[in-house]
């Protein structure tokens, strides 16, 4: 029996199941560029075998996790750190079976799609994941997991991943992207510049990052002006290591262009600890567009992240840090916070900016209008919790009339969890095709030209956007 249906995520009518069939087929094996992620760049550097299948399907996937988590499972069951090295399940058959016993709750979800799809294409896997099959897909993939062909570097070049991208703090010395270049390896592995920690007044430790990000820049970054010098210093020690981009996760999509004199009052304000939040929200807001001066000077592009309640859990924070799957999607506005920023750069065909929503509701209101108008300005891809079959098709629908395909920059898998980056991509490429398929068969859209955007969804504008 097959685990995955051939068919799936096409149109049910035949007419336009047939030309998504034929789209797709012409698209399937293209290249992966993933321009935007969250893989570690150790994996690359040292290429050991993953420990075991937990640690490489639930342990470090949120989108796995927070699902158990809401149903009353512990984090410290799934193996997650604890901050204080307290107590967390080490054995990974445990946390396995936990996972099997489990697997019905994302019946419905991308998640299930792309673990079936590492399943059946990473590791030959046929039968349904389950508890009674727990232990047999345990066995098999700790047995893959041993052998050469599945080291990191081995699936990387398996996957047919032409260039991908992490992210780190301009406070990461870039060690493991240091040992890659030495190591003589020839897969492109490319860091991104994600400066949250040293622009945040907000972000835990700001006084003392700033700091460290002044020792690393070699410049005293306690002043506006060595602060600004700092940035430019870091952005050209993390292109030198190869980075496209900077990436910047703030609570809200707020700009603004003070006057140096009262940007540098803002700035020691928030190195004080003095701000207010509305003042942090500002001095985030004038930052995006001083990232956005500096691209223009040094070429990288700008992606904004916006609108996540980050850590929204006090308890889960406090036990396991960032990032464990507590970040809830928030009303983002767009149309009057980017202003400020779009006054200043909108206009400049040089500069790329991609912006990115969680407010699925401003697609068609506020973003496609504006990346319809700004030459500046691109539209990622559907994001996060939106990164699904239907969260892609409704981003086409909302935003193509408007926007085009143009002013769109492709795909990213935007993924902590290595086997799932071609499970994404081959959902993505799939529900384009679908898209396209159901333009074709309505007389919108000719199948040459079909063809074409196929291709450049599926590859050529984000290997054009993020200068890949």
């Amino acid at each position: 029996m097959a685990l995955l249906n051939e068919d799936r995520l096409f149109p049910i009518e035949s007419t336009a199941r047939g030309l998504a069939r034929e789209l797709y087929g012409q698209v399937r094996n293209l290249p992966i560029v993933s321009p935007h992620g969250h893989t570690d760049p150790r994996w690359y550097a040292e290429n050991e075998a993953f420990p075991d299948p937990a640690q490489l399907f639930v342990t470090p996937d949120h989108y796995v996790f927070r699902m158990l988590c809401s149903q009353g499972i512990p984090l410290t069951a799934l193996g997650v750190p604890r901050i204080d090295g307290g107590p967390t399940e080490t054995d990974g058959r445990k946390i396995w079976k936990l996972f099997a016993e489990n697997f019905h709750l994302f019946r419905g979800t991308p998640s299930r799609l792309w673990v079936e799809h590492a399943f059946a294409d990473v590791f030959g896997l046929t039968e349904r994941f389950s508890a009674k099959s727990a232990d047999a897909f345990y066995d098999h993939i700790a047995e893959c997991l041993a052998k050469p062909e599945f080291r990191p570097r081995a699936l990387f070049e398996r996957f047919n991943i032409e260039a991908i991208a992490t992210t780190e703090s301009p406070l990461d010395e870039l060690k493991w992207h240091e040992m890659i270049r030495q190591s003589g390896w020839k897969g492109k592995v490319v860091t991104a510049y994600r400066p949250d920690s040293v622009v945040d007044p907000e972000f835990e430790g700001f006084a003392q990052n700033i700091e460290r990000f002044g020792d690393l820049a070699g410049t005293d970054a306690t002043t506006w002006n060595g602060y600004l010098e700092a940035h430019r210093n870091r952005r050209a020690f993390f292109k030198s290591y190869g980075a496209t981009s900077t990436d910047h996760g703030h609570p809200t999509a707020r700009t603004e262009n003070f006057s140096q004199t009262d940007a540098a009052a803002l700035f020691a304000k928030a190195l004080a600890g003095r701000c207010t939040a509305d003042e942090a929200d500002a001095f985030r807001g004038h930052m995006l567009t001083e990232m956005a001066r500096m691209s223009l000077e040094d070429g990288l592009v700008l992606q904004i992240h916006p609108g996540s309640f980050r850590n929204h859990s006090a308890g889960t924070m406090a036990m396991h840090g960032r990032d464990k799957g507590f970040d809830i999607p928030t009303r983002t506005d767009y149309v009057r916070a980017l202003k400020p920023m779009l006054d200043a750069v909108g206009m400049e065909p040089d500069l790329t900016i991609i912006l990115f929503t969680l407010d699925e509701t401003s697609y068609s209101r506020e973003l496609a209008p504006l990346a319809g108008a700004y030459p500046a300005l691109k539209l990622g891809p559907a994001w996060w919790f939106f990164d699904s079959a239907e969260g892609m098709r409704r981003f086409r629908e909302l935003t193509t009339e408007t926007a085009g395909f143009y002013n769109t920059v492709g795909f990213n898998d935007d993924t902590r969890a290595f086997c799932s980056i071609p499970a994404r991509h081959d959902v993505a490429r799939r529900v384009d095709c679908a898209y396209l398929a159901t333009l074709v068969a309505t007389g919108r859209l000719d199948e040459d030209e079909a063809a074409e955007v196929a291709h450049d969804l599926a590859y050529r504008l984000a290997k054009q956007a993020y200068r890949l």
